[in-house]
């Protein structure tokens, strides 16, 4: 069977990407850097070899069969190894170049990352930075699907690799005119009457709020829901609600940051790598985040 896995490699690295972009080949042969043409030519020889029907057309857009999702999920680990192994054989050549994928939160755009990312620049200048700016779900489901080298998410997954950097703090923040905005600490269950700006469920920062005011007695009334921090911000200093956030590096004028006591709030902040061969690059920038932290 070893000439079927040399034959089919490129095929099945097609019907990974395919499977990670659910069914969009558009979007998959750009993931790959092939034409559409030659994405569809794969899949239809996988077909062929197999002797397995791996699509189903569903007007102008396909969806994958269950054997196909089968295959995909199983093969998808082992060819991302096979390409951290011939990456890490090159990078041992070249280890002052290359190229890191490399990915964070959007809670920490500003202050310690940044400050990291420029001092790891200064030490190893040919290397090159490709960065991710998004939530923890995206950053994880990128490190699953090879997308990414390494992440510092919140919280840490207990399914990848990682370690614990350190914990974020989680204050509220209310307009400098609400009643509380003089207030050197809150409980939440103070909070109960309060209109809540929050981010979409699928944010670990909107789960936690949740699961806070819930263990104080209440369900958060979010009135707006919003992905971008910045803007929630914005919206707390005209006055449209109040949030749970992380302590930011710059505040915005009309807002105030105020302590929640009570309880532990707070949420884990880990470096996060999804393969067990890393290349020599992407090696380098995970040990010296390791070594300086985030202080």
């Amino acid at each position: 069977m070893d000439h079927l896995s040399a034959l089919l490699a490129p095929q099945l690295r097609a019907l990974t990407e395919l499977a990670a972009h659910e069914g969009h080949m558009t979007r998959a042969a750009a993931a790959l850097n092939i034409p559409q043409s030659s994405m569809s030519r794969r899949i239809r020889a996988l077909e062929k070899t197999l002797r397995t029907p791996l699509l189903i057309q569903e007007g102008r857009s396909v969806r994958l069969t269950a054997a196909a999702i089968s295959l995909a999920q199983k093969t998808r680990d082992p060819l991302r190894e096979l390409d951290g192994a011939l990456a890490e054989l090159v990078g041992q050549a070249h280890p002052d170049t290359g190229t890191v994928r490399f990915g964070f939160p959007l809670t920490m755009g500003s202050g310690a990352v940044p400050d990291m990312l420029a001092a790891f620049r200064r030490e190893h200048p040919r290397i090159h930075l490709q960065l991710k700016q998004d939530h923890g779900s995206a950053l994880i489901e990128d490190l699953r699907n090879g997308v990414l080298d390494a992440a510092i998410t919140i919280p840490p997954p207990n399914d990848l690799h990682h370690t614990l950097l350190g914990s974020q703090d989680i204050f509220l923040v209310v307009s400098t005119r609400h009643p509380l905005a003089g207030a050197s600490s809150v409980q939440l269950a103070e909070l109960q009457a309060e209109k809540f700006i929050a981010n979409p469920r699928n944010y670990n920062l909107r789960q936690v709020t949740e699961q806070w005011c819930q263990e104080a007695g209440y369900t958060p009334r979010v009135t707006v829901e919003i992905t971008e921090f910045a803007t929630v911000r914005e919206l707390i200093s005209r006055e449209l609600g109040v949030a749970l956030l992380p302590r930011s590096e710059l505040p915005l004028p009309g807002t105030v940051e105020i302590p929640l006591v009570g309880g532990t709030y707070s949420r884990g902040i880990s470096l996060v790598w999804a393969t067990t061969n890393q290349t020599t690059v992407a090696k380098r920038l995970t040990a010296f985040v390791l070594n300086h932290g985030l202080g």
